[in-house]
């Protein structure tokens, strides 16, 4: 016999009142910081343990924190370079205190898929993980 049971209602406000402050995270802290090269921004966002992982055009791609954060502050912004620019959030998936961000992000002259791992710390979303690759168009 097949039991369904109506969804809490309190748990999907929840998950959409997280999911709305993931979205203002990457909107406000995240995506404007690496368009404006802005690591106080940046700082906001992601947790001090955070781990960058991926490949560049092939090459694999392995930094701490800071040493992301040290190659944005002493690159051209890309606000600066007249490069284009932009970010698409592709979805944002919420398992009580853990999230993932997929986002698509064109910079320079890469286009990256990305994806964001957020927990919920002292009742704010940090990135705890980020992992990208530069893929074609």
């Amino acid at each position: 016999m097949l039991v369904l049971k109506a969804q809490n209602q309190n748990k999907m406000e929840t998950n959409q009142q997280d999911k709305i402050a993931i979205t203002q995270a990457l909107e406000d802290l995240y995506l404007k910081g690496i368009y404006e090269g802005d690591i106080d921004l940046l700082r906001k966002v992601y947790h001090s343990g955070t781990l960058v992982f991926g490949d560049i055009k092939g090459a694999p791609y392995a930094k701490t924190l800071d040493q992301y954060l040290d190659g944005v502050k002493n690159r051209v912004s890309v606000k600066d370079s007249g490069k284009p620019f932009r970010g698409v959030i592709i979805s944002i998936d919420v398992v009580n205190s853990i999230a993932i961000a997929k986002l698509h992000v064109k910079m320079y002259d890469f286009n990256y898929d990305e994806f964001l791992s957020f927990h919920k710390i002292d009742g704010k979303w940090l990135v705890v993980n980020k992992m990208l690759t530069d893929v074609a168009q």
